[in-house]
């Protein structure tokens, strides 16, 4: 179990892993990464909040929301994420508060090349660390605000400095004793830019429940561009909707998807619920049909779906 929190002295436990630490993925990132991804990048922009004591859990996600247009302050985060008993906050407490103040919380992948083009691209990346040994950890959150390639270093906010700078070794040596656990919290309407389109998605279903239609629509709108030939993100444009009760948009929406994609019995039934909802019932139980002879892991939910159709339209 990862928490954060620590006031210690640390110095002296980077000085010593910086010496012996193997760093496969900076070695990695610094031979492979594109051309087109700058050199020095650094986001002076991000406000720095000064940890206090155990407080670098509300402290950096503060900083990062604030990079998403969201201000909240470590005080107000305290309460949510910080957990006296631990003296720190576990990561599914920080994604939750992301989610609650109206940010979609995405979990980068495991690599320091993701986190150098998420910041490349403007956006801070929160990253768990220990800062000390395996046998004796101090779990710290901060703020990856900036890298330098040619020096291969990079710029933290971090604790009580609003600029740290670390060799990249010694970052990464800090940042796998956590299995490189990263996150971006971003706005409504933005994809980080290393995003999948499945491990996204699964992010913006997990916002949606906390938060309102408008920002849900947003975001799966804003996953449709990103892959628009991504049959979950268009359905999930039409869910938004639906649940908005914009059943003109949603059917609109479930009947392109249905006329593109004939075999998603997803967008099928969809289509079926949507027309039903307006009372036309001939439509939705022809649609409903199709939905049930294409079959499938969905066909329990279009028998479903038909068997309610079936019993609206008895007088």
């Amino acid at each position: 179990m990862s928490i954060s929190g620590t006031h210690f002295a640390v110095g002296v436990f980077l000085l010593s892993l910086s010496a012996c630490a193997s760093a496969p993925q900076t070695r990695q990132a610094l031979k492979s990464l594109p051309e087109s991804l700058s050199r020095q990048v650094e986001l002076k922009r991000v406000p720095f909040f000064s940890q206090e004591a155990f407080q670098c859990g509300p402290s950096s996600l503060a900083m990062s929301l604030h990079a998403a247009g969201i201000a909240v302050t470590p005080d107000v985060l305290g309460s949510e994420v910080y957990l006296p008993e631990m003296r720190g906050s576990l990561q599914v407490e920080m994604i939750s508060a992301t989610r609650r103040h109206g940010a979609v919380a995405y979990q980068l992948a495991p690599e320091l090349k993701d986190v150098l083009h998420e910041v490349a691209t403007g956006t801070p990346v929160v990253v768990l660390q220990n800062l000390a040994f395996n046998w004796y950890p101090m779990w710290h959150y901060a703020v990856v605000v900036g890298y330098d390639l040619d020096r291969a270093e990079v710029i933290l906010r971090s604790g009580r400095e609003e600029r740290q700078v670390l060799s990249m070794s010694t970052f990464e040596h800090t940042w796998s004793r956590s299995n490189r656990w990263a996150m971006v919290a971003i706005a409504p309407g933005v994809v980080p830019e290393t995003a999948e389109p499945t491990a996204f998605l699964e992010a913006v279903s997990a916002f949606e429940m906390t938060n309102n239609s408008a920002a849900v629509k947003t975001a799966y709108a804003a996953a449709s561009r990103r892959w628009p030939d991504n049959v979950a993100a268009q359905i999930g444009v039409g869910n938004a909707a639906y649940r908005s009760h914009d059943l003109a948009t949603a059917e609109t929406v479930f009947r392109r998807i249905s006329n593109e994609h004939p075999e998603s019995v997803a967008a099928l039934n969809n289509l079926a619920n949507t027309l039903s909802d307006q009372k036309r019932y001939k439509e939705a139980e022809e649609v409903a049909h199709r939905a049930v002879r294409l079959g499938g892991p969905l066909l329990y939910l279009a028998q479903d779906t038909l068997l309610d159709i079936e019993k609206k339209r008895k007088p």
